[in-house]
């Protein structure tokens, strides 16, 4: 292992915690060149050099925008807006930040993303 991987995939665990090896094996077992590039240049290079800019609630809650935008990326919906959760941000950060998307996604991808977070916070009992 490699220090870019040993650096993302420490960075994955601090926006995933316990969730990050499932997620990895998940996407391992379908093809582990994949799971290395998401842990080498995702994590290890992208968030990594934005963390010397960004904070980690900003990070996470960037993406959760771009994926509510995006309209179909419900899974990879729900995996950023636990890791915002587990990297500080609260869930009225999470609804403001969706919310917001509507200007540029509409009601029906904004709605969708809703109900995404929806399924995490009630997992997590918020």
């Amino acid at each position: 292992m490699d220090d870019r991987y040993k650096e993302g995939l420490e960075e994955l665990k601090s926006h995933l915690g316990g969730e990050a090896e499932k997620y990895l094996e998940k996407i391992e077992a379908i093809s582990p060149f994949f799971a290395r590039v998401n842990v080498e240049f995702a994590y290890g290079d992208i968030y990594r050099e934005t963390d010397k800019v960004l904070d980690s609630v900003t990070q996470e809650l960037i993406t959760v925008s771009a994926l509510t935008v995006l309209g179909y990326a419900t899974p990879q919906l729900k995996v950023h807006v636990d890791a915002a959760l587990n990297r500080g941000a609260t869930k009225e950060q999470i609804i403001a930040t969706i919310t917001q998307m509507i200007d540029y996604c509409g009601f029906p991808a904004a709605t969708n993303a809703l109900l995404a977070a929806k399924d995490i916070f009630d997992a997590r009992g918020l």
